[in-house]
């Protein structure tokens, strides 16, 4: 099991510089935890460079972007992108001229989930279909990079592919019971993720969310070998998500969001990336705290553990940062609510003895139970309903905040990590913003 190592102390300034290189392996699509990254490799004067997932046309064909589409993407990125389609997965993928598991399921309906089947064989054949294509897709990614990155360049590979659901229409209203559902429209995750459905999503989720990052460190060894034997840096960092500590009852308290499945691709994620460390290669998973944005959306009631960080910046950052940034929160709120009882409420959800029942580090992650979804969806419902506008929100002010904050610790702190897997909580986003270094944040 990974041991919890949360990060206490700010990390010192990572050796990048100016000529030494970011690659996002993985597509930019809005704002999101990989905006933060970006925006501190620029700011210190790092080249970026981007990728992409590529397209599918209607026939299912995987293609690079469009002129168009690239200038979008890199106008958006802000930097290069290297367009070669590293989509991952194998949903789409059609082998021997068998229909696709997109295709498979496009006659089975939601109630069916417990008891659809799928062609002898087409899983794992699609499976190492993804893969091949993927791992194929990277040689070029290295081929490129080995001529456009320098020998004597540090180098820091990012990886931001996560998720994993196949793209099938029968998926999304059983998640939305499950991640969702109250009284008749509820759906326990156990039933749903021990279904022929919910084992396919296993195996995705793994190959997305987590192999594509051996995948990734295996097929940029030339890279990395080329430019460390010329005295230079390569190291990897992925996007974790392994529950955060956050205040609760004037304490900080590791706690997660139920019920995430996705959890067991984010343990063998870590587990990568330890392996790695092992055979003397930098790769570290940041375990990154809760933050709302449009895929997380899904997820009602993930973004209830983001309203303590508003206390957490008043102990850590002080009076004059914690302040202005619940000025900013209160001016989103009805007339008649207080950020105060706003942290009151967060704060009775997480230290509900029901949810304390449930979450425990050891057996993480979770399923969900019909009383702590209710308690989760009744909490959040709440929470937004004291907002003036439901798209001016607080969690999107404090969302910010921590993408742009976990972009500048993960930088620094992938020069020379002290363990494969780190926890970035709420306390160390506070510190950050206390110092010099991550005071303009706010």
């Amino acid at each position: 099991m990974t041991e919890y190592r949360p990060l206490q102390r700010l990390p010192e300034p990572a050796g990048y510089k100016a000529g030494d290189v970011l690659v996002l392996v993985g597509e930019l699509f809005g704002r999101g935890y990989a905006n933060g990254l970006v925006d501190e490799a620029k700011r210190i004067g790092m080249t970026v460079i981007g990728t992409t997932v590529g397209r599918r046309e209607s026939d299912g064909t995987l293609r690079p972007l469009t002129p168009e589409e690239l200038s979008d993407a890199e106008t958006l990125l802000g930097g290069r992108i290297l367009n070669i389609p590293l989509e991952a997965g194998f949903d789409m993928e059609s082998v021997d001229g068998v229909p696709s598991l997109a295709e498979q399921l496009k006659k089975v309906r939601p109630d069916d989930f417990a008891t659809a089947g799928f062609i002898d064989g087409s899983i794992e054949k699609a499976c190492a279909a993804g893969t091949s294509r993927l791992r194929a897709h990277l040689a070029r990614l290295e081929a490129e990079l080995l001529n456009c990155i320098p020998a004597e360049a540090n180098i820091l590979l990012a990886h931001s592919m996560a998720g994993g659901i196949p793209r099938a229409r029968v998926f999304m209203p059983l998640l939305n019971r499950i991640f969702k559902g109250t009284g008749d429209k509820y759906l326990a995750s156990e039933a749903f993720w021990n279904s022929p459905l919910g084992r396919l999503c296993d195996i995705s989720f793994n190959e997305v969310t987590a192999d594509t990052f051996r995948y990734l460190i295996e097929g940029t060894a030339t890279l990395r070998d080329r430019n460390c034997s010329a005295g230079a840096r390569v190291c990897y960092t992925a996007y974790g998500y392994h529950g955060t500590g956050v205040l609760v009852g004037g304490e900080y308290r590791w706690q997660s969001y139920t019920p995430y499945v996705q959890g067991i691709a984010k343990i063998r994620l870590e587990d990568i990336a330890a392996e790695a460390t092992a055979q003397g290669i930098s790769a570290t998973v940041f375990n990154c705290p809760e933050i709302q944005t449009n895929s997380s959306a899904l997820f009602l009631g993930v973004e209830i553990s983001l309203y303590p960080l508003l206390t957490a910046l008043r102990r850590e950052a002080g009076e004059q940062i914690a302040a202005a940034v619940e000025a900013r929160c209160q001016a989103l709120l009805k007339e008649d609510e207080s950020v105060a009882g706003m942290l009151k409420r967060a704060d009775d959800y997480l230290s509900s003895p029901i949810l304390a029942q449930i979450v425990d580090f050891a057996t993480w992650p979770q399923h969900n139970t019909r009383e702590q979804a209710e308690l989760m969806l009744t909490a959040s419902a709440e929470l937004m309903a004291m907002h003036a506008d439901q798209k001016q929100l607080v969690c999107a002010e404090l969302s910010r905040i921590v993408f742009l904050a976990t972009g500048r610790l993960i930088l620094h702190c992938s020069w020379n990590p002290p363990s494969p897997t780190l926890w970035l909580n709420h306390d160390i986003i506070g510190r950050l913003l206390a110092d010099a270094r991550g005071s303009e944040i706010v």
